[in-house]
């Protein structure tokens, strides 16, 4: 899906586990630290001592300041394999090097906790914690190659809050604002595994869910809807009672014959663009059914239709 008219930029915001990496970073750190202990027990030479910094740096930027604790291993091999700092008869060069030890690694850790820290800034919707647009374009791309490499379906669930002016013009835009925010965060609670959403206009939020048919889509979208309509939100120092909040859904499949989706592998962007894009017009003109349809309920892309025992409102 493009959406935000910039392709180049979605790539980078791409979220990737990398519990793996930290395994293998903490083992590369470890024998690091290892063989510049090592080579500064047999040389003694202070350019060999400056090594030391590379595992420091390695650690500090890939756990912050967790990671800058290297340092402190780094001090400690440093007095074991010079036997003159055992007995704390520190040169300047000592005190110097020791202090570096500790200055790269506290540094070094700050500098990637910012840039973490702006990562998440720049993926993030400021009002629901959710992804931004910019951010979903990228996993959804991620996630329809996966559908077509695996074989796998993809679910698109766009929905919007019911009567959001209503709200504004009775009980003011604060109060408009803190229900939305609700709403996203109740999506981030029932999330499935796998699942990224995203807010993508004032009321709006679109959902992809992996390996999920239309079934399944159809049974999450109709309890999220529930939950919605079961909640008592708070909005504007005001609680309200249950029932106060709708959504509707549109719900379109990788797997629904209304929706084109490719049959194999492609490099080509635009041609995963293209489908993100089909699935996401395919959900929201079932969006727009559920809203004729009366609002607070669910339409699946395709012959529209509604989730059963959903009320009119």
């Amino acid at each position: 899906m493009r959406l935000t008219g910039s392709r180049a930029a979605a790539d980078s915001s791409i979220v990737v586990d990398e519990s793996g990496s930290r395994t293998w970073t903490l083992a590369a750190v470890a024998a690091a630290l290892g063989l510049v202990f090592a080579l500064d027990r047999v040389s003694g030479l202070a350019p060999v001592q400056h090594l030391y910094y590379i595992p420091i740096i390695l650690a500090s930027v890939r756990f912050g300041y967790r990671g800058s604790a290297s340092a402190a291993v780094a001090i400690l091999l440093y007095h074991l394999a010079n036997p003159r700092v055992i007995t704390f008869q520190y040169t300047e060069g000592d005190v110097l090097q020791i202090a570096l030890f500790v200055g790269i690694g506290v540094a070094a850790a700050k500098l990637a906790n910012d840039r973490r820290r702006l990562h998440r800034l720049a993926i993030t919707d400021d009002l629901t914690g959710l992804h931004n647009l910019r951010s979903f374009e990228g996993q959804l791309r991620t996630l329809l190659r996966n559908a077509v490499v695996y074989q796998l379906p993809v679910a698109l669930l766009v929905l919007d809050l019911d009567r959001l002016k209503s709200l504004n013009d009775t009980h003011g835009h604060l109060a408009g604002a803190e229900a939305v925010r609700s709403i996203g965060h109740l999506i981030a609670g029932c999330l499935p595994a796998g699942g990224v959403a995203c807010r993508y206009g004032g009321d709006e939020f679109v959902i992809a869910v992996p390996d999920c048919d239309e079934q399944r889509a159809l049974a999450f979208a109709d309890q999220l809807r529930r939950d919605v309509n079961a909640f008592a939100p708070v909005l504007a120092g005001v609680p309200f009672p249950t029932g106060t909040l709708s959504i509707s859904i549109g719900i379109a499949s990788t797997t629904s014959s209304s929706t084109p989706a490719s049959s194999q592998a492609s490099d080509d962007r635009a041609h995963d663009d293209a489908a993100g894009e089909a699935l996401f017009r395919a959900a929201d003109a079932a969006l727009y059914a559920a809203k004729a349809g009366g609002r607070n309920r669910v339409a699946v892309a395709g012959p529209a239709h509604l989730s059963e025992d959903t009320p009119q409102v």
